[in-house]
Order: C-alpha cells, then sequence, then structure tokens
C-alpha cells in the first residue's frame, strides 16, 4: 500500500507542476500582449507627433519603426506561447488522468480489503453465535 500512496503523491505532484505551467505560459502571454497593446499606443502617439504614419516615409520616426519590429515580435512570440500553452494544457489533461486512475485503482483495492474485514468479522461473529447456541443446547 505504501508504494501506491507514494505513487499516488507523485502524480499528485505531477499535477500541481503542470498546472503551474500552464498559469505561467497564460501569465506569459497576458503580459506579453499587454505590451504590444501599450506599444501600439506608444507608436500611435509618435506617428501623431511627426504627423507621418506611412512607415515607408524617409523621415518616418526611428522609434516608431523599432517599436513596430518590437510589438511584431511580442506578438509572434505570444503566438508561439499558444502553441505550447495548448502542449502543456494536453499535458496536464494527461497528468490528471493518470492521477484519477491510480486514485480509482487504491480506491478499488480499499474497497476489497474493508470487503475482505468485514467478511473476516462476520465469519467471527457467525462463529461466536454457533458456539453459543451449543453451549445453550448442552
Amino acid at each position: 500500500m505504501k508504494s501506491r500512496e507514494t505513487l499516488i503523491r507523485l502524480r499528485k505532484f505531477q499535477v500541481d507542476e503542470k498546472r503551474r505551467k500552464v498559469a505561467q505560459i497564460e501569465s506569459m502571454i497576458a503580459e506579453f500582449e499587454r505590451m504590444a497593446t501599450e506599444l501600439e499606443r506608444e507608436i500611435k502617439a509618435e506617428q501623431d507627433r511627426a504627423g507621418i504614419h506611412n512607415p515607408g516615409h524617409f523621415a518616418y520616426p526611428t522609434y516608431a519603426k523599432a517599436a513596430i519590429q518590437r510589438r511584431e515580435n511580442l506578438v509572434r512570440s505570444a503566438e508561439d506561447l499558444k502553441v505550447q500553452l495548448d502542449d502543456a494544457k494536453n499535458a496536464l489533461a494527461d497528468a490528471f488522468e493518470e492521477l484519477k486512475k491510480v486514485e480509482m485503482l487504491d480506491e478499488r483495492d480499499q474497497m476489497r480489503e474493508r470487503s475482505a474485514e468485514s467478511a473476516t468479522e462476520q465469519a467471527e461473529l457467525d462463529a461466536i453465535g454457533l458456539m453459543r447456541a451449543g453451549a445453550a443446547r448442552a
């Protein structure tokens, strides 16, 4: 039984680890999206300040060009993280499924043990009852 308990603890730890990874990836995606939105606002402000909205224009602000590139990198990174998030969620689901399997096996074994204990106890009570019945007849 000890090995089963250890296995359950291990599976729970794995599920918790996978949950943390999912949460961490979700947090990173949210942060990247927030930063991209902030850069978009800064790009608009810089374009309005310069009065030039065409990135191909020779006098387009250098800061706006750099901010556009950084925003695109953040968006691309967020998209890559979304793929990783899907993988992490699948891994979490698999780990949770494994945990449930082990817990169900443990529960089944406990039910068998309780059933065997009940049968043994009932046999002992029956034997005591037969002895008393035999003693009463004598």
